[in-house]
């Protein structure tokens, strides 16, 4: 082995070095609580108690459990309203500035302020002479998931328009030059230029909304738990009732395993059937 073979490996030494904590890290956090759930998904388990081994019960007892008909209507239903908005250059500012404030707080003030008995829509409504429509929003069956889906309009989220801004200052000035020059403007340079060259980004927001829809369960446990009855239970939400209210741990573990192959399914489809940038301008050269 040469002096330059042994620098190269040093140097890669390093690097694999500097990289160990990371892969590390994500091992002890992301993969062995995956191995343990999926294990753990096999047993009849309660925390402190002896497992004992059940097999795919735990997984054929879910799609009978009573929830799971309505939670999984729940869940389609608010993924289809987690979209944002496109930002002017200008106002990038303020559509970052929820970044910086913490969710748990920007619920809280939906659930209070908004929503609540003496909250803005039901004053407003009470001001237009409208007091028979003023209700609990987030106890009423009927509107319940309805109100927890407007939470955050216009569902300009922070970190979405960001990863836009990004994609969008990345458009080559010339290509925007060359569509002015073949009378391309307006909504029709949008959709004929801008939007296709960020379709990547849009790709990628697709999936990360796939994961926190599916996964997520900390809003809706804040703002209702679910309730009332199950009008507003939520996989997410029943996999974390179950794992530590119920103490039913195999059971949880089943549920997360189901929703994990649901993002698989869902991630694989996105990046084989969804185009990308890269794919449009490669088509049409």
């Amino acid at each position: 082995m040469g002096p330059s073979e042994r620098r190269h490996i040093s140097q890669n030494l390093g690097c694999y070095g500097l990289l160990a904590p990371t892969f590390l890290l994500l091992a002890v956090f992301s993969v062995v609580p995956f191995v343990w759930a999926f294990t753990t998904s096999f047993y009849r388990y309660e925390i402190g108690g002896e497992a004992a081994w059940v097999g795919l019960t735990n997984y054929i007892e879910y799609p009978q459990d009573p929830t799971f008909a309505i939670s999984f209507r729940n869940l389609l239903f608010l993924t289809a309203f987690s979209s944002s908005e496109r930002a002017r250059y200008a106002y990038r500012i303020v559509f970052l500035v929820p970044i910086v404030v913490p969710g748990v707080a920007v619920l809280m003030i939906w659930r209070g302020l908004v929503y609540g008995d003496n909250g803005i829509v039901n004053e407003l409504l009470r001001l237009a002479g409208l007091t028979e429509v003023a209700r609990g929003w987030l106890s009423d069956p009927d509107t319940v998931l309805w109100a927890v889906a407007c939470i955050g309009f216009p569902f300009a989220s922070g970190i979405n328009i960001l990863i836009y801004y990004a994609g969008l200052t990345a458009i080559p000035e010339s290509v925007h030059e060359a569509a002015q020059l073949d009378g391309a403007s307006g909504l029709g340079k949008f959709f004929r230029i801008d939007l296709p060259l960020v379709l990547s980004q849009v790709k990628l927001l697709v999936i990360l909304t796939i994961i926190g829809a599916v996964q997520g369960f900390q809003g809706m446990f804040i703002l209702t738990r679910g309730q009332p009855g199950f009008e507003s239970m939520v996989p997410g939400l029943w996999m974390y009732f179950n794992a530590f209210s119920f103490q039913r741990m195999g059971y949880a573990c089943a549920i997360g395993v189901i929703l994990f192959l649901i993002i698989l399914v869902l991630t694989v489809l996105n990046l084989k059937y969804f185009k990308s940038a890269e794919d449009v301008t490669a088509a049409a050269t």
